[in-house]
């Protein structure tokens, strides 16, 4: 009964907190479908342009949220620039130009993040679902075409059909299985009833943390523990995580406080002439100056929130990194 009512309160946080985030009725006349096609059908879009198809671009990138000024349908500065952000994010070559391979990954980005907004709910609604937990993944799957019926809360054939057709091209991870459940409830209860000594032997590392500078075979071991967490923009928990985002939150695990951004870390950190392992390196992606950074763990390799695949291990020598590199730093 308490698992349940523990799953309840956390899927109307979810579906109160979307209604809040998402507003779909700003958008939901401008048919996305459409749009997206005429956004990959067009020769590409570059400073200076003027119309709807701009600001369908700028809409997608003020929702990505490289984006924060007026949605003009003007290809200005602050839209090229946005354009760029995106494009080093995302690793595409940066021209600041919306080519058809940038329009592409916009569309795909926008379209994932929506879907991983409503991932939860989308696993587990079913019959007995609430109307507003079923609306609330209706809408988004509806606005992207995979639901084809009427977006009135009510679970049927065709939610089950579309939410299917998510897992199918691997845009959500599928539901767990009956005894992946059961085994994650007996796994909690064991551990509430019973700590394990790795459990007690982490909270009194933390305890001594508190008391000593930090060491960073534990600031390493945290952020390996994150591996594969999603990247999201202006990310800063385990939900998803930008770049500075997760390093600030794996030294706050630590109980290490550190700057936000990249910019404010750099200027923080003390330089190095070379990385040892629990260095902070540093590299110049979309901008002049560090837009980026990660943390050495030796041999050439550091771990980092990268927006392919979320926190991953990279290595200096590769190709798109080596020669965005600008240094090593340390946080004293």
């Amino acid at each position: 009964m308490r698992t349940k009512t523990v799953e309840k309160v956390m899927k109307n946080s979810i579906v109160c907190g979307y209604a809040i985030t998402q507003p779909f009725a700003f958008y939901i006349d401008a048919q996305p479908i459409i749009q997206d096609k005429l956004l990959t059908e067009a020769d590409g879009l570059a400073y200076g342009e003027n119309s709807k198809i701009v600001r369908n671009l700028q809409y997608k990138l003020t929702k990505l949220g490289h984006y924060d000024d007026g949605i003009d349908g003007v290809y200005g500065l602050l839209t090229e620039h946005a354009i760029k952000g995106f494009q080093s994010s995302h690793e595409i070559t940066v021209t600041g130009a919306a080519d058809k391979q940038t329009m592409e990954a916009l569309i795909m980005a926008e379209r994932q993040s929506e879907i991983d907004e409503i991932a939860e709910l989308a696993r587990t609604i079913n019959y007995d679902s609430t109307y507003e937990e079923v609306r609330a993944v209706q809408e988004v799957l509806f606005y992207y075409g995979y639901y084809t019926g009427t977006v009135d809360g009510l679970y049927g054939p065709l939610t089950e059909d579309a939410v299917n057709q998510i897992i199918n091209l691997n845009l959500l991870s599928p539901p767990p299985t009956d005894s992946e459940v059961s085994e994650q409830v007996d796994n909690e209860l064991a551990e509430q009833i019973a700590p394990s000594k790795d459990s007690q032997l982490q909270k009194d590392e933390d305890i001594v943390q508190l008391n000593v500078n930090h060491d960073n075979s534990s600031v390493i071991q945290v952020a390996k523990s994150y591996m594969g967490t999603p990247y999201v923009w202006g990310g800063t928990t385990p939900n998803g995580f930008d770049c500075s985002g997760f390093i600030q939150f794996v030294y706050k695990q630590n109980d290490i406080m550190i700057p936000r951004t990249v910019n404010e870390i750099w200027n923080f950190s003390t330089n190095v002439e070379s990385p040892s392992i629990g260095d902070l390196v540093f590299f110049e992606t979309y901008q002049p100056g560090p837009s980026h950074l990660g943390i050495y763990l030796g041999n050439g390799d550091f771990i980092h929130a990268g927006s392919s695949n979320g926190v991953q291990i990279s290595n200096l020598s590769d190709s798109y990194w080596s020669p965005r590199y600008l240094g090593a730093k340390r946080i004293k």
